[in-house]
């Protein structure tokens, strides 16, 4: 497999999104959340207009995109990760959440705890980027979930 360049990410408020970008991210995550996981479920789900949305492209097509959210109890949830068929095992989805845990250190220092509902087939991946399982399988919207959690680095370096 030929190594994928880094992609370029920018994070942005969801009133910066341009309506081109705020269509490819839709997109993206239908077609994997809803038609690629056989999962109909409300993707837009109310909550975008109040997070923080990363996108990371490559040669200028948005290839992955996650958004972060406060919890409201002092935590940042990393929710709606989804890496385009294309480029996943590549890298693109890791860069983008270190990219997003160094935003996370940006926006809310001191660094918060962080969250993210994964699906049990890549809780491995969310654990080499330091997440540790906090909950039992439960399932959401049909689908094996884990909680797992994790101080996210401050904006200086350091966990």
């Amino acid at each position: 497999m030929p190594a994928t360049p880094a992609p370029a990410i920018a994070w942005h408020a969801f009133d910066a999104l341009n309506a081109r970008t705020l269509h490819d991210l839709l997109k993206l995550r239908s077609d994997v959340f809803v038609t690629e996981q056989a999962c109909p479920f409300s993707e837009i789900d109310g909550r975008d207009p109040e997070a923080i949305h990363g996108v990371a492209r490559l040669d200028g097509v948005l290839v992955a995109t996650a958004r972060l959210l406060e919890t409201g109890d002092g935590e940042v949830k990393i929710g709606r990760v989804v890496t385009h068929p294309d480029c996943r095992g590549r890298g693109v989805g890791a860069a983008l959440m270190r990219d997003a845990l160094t935003e996370i250190a940006r926006r809310w220092e001191p660094a918060q705890p962080v969250l993210v509902s994964a699906q049990t087939r890549v809780q491995d991946f969310y654990a080499g980027l330091g997440f540790a399982v906090t909950s039992g399988v439960y399932e959401e919207d049909g689908i094996p979930h884990v909680a797992m959690r994790r101080r996210a680095e401050r904006a200086a370096g350091g966990a």
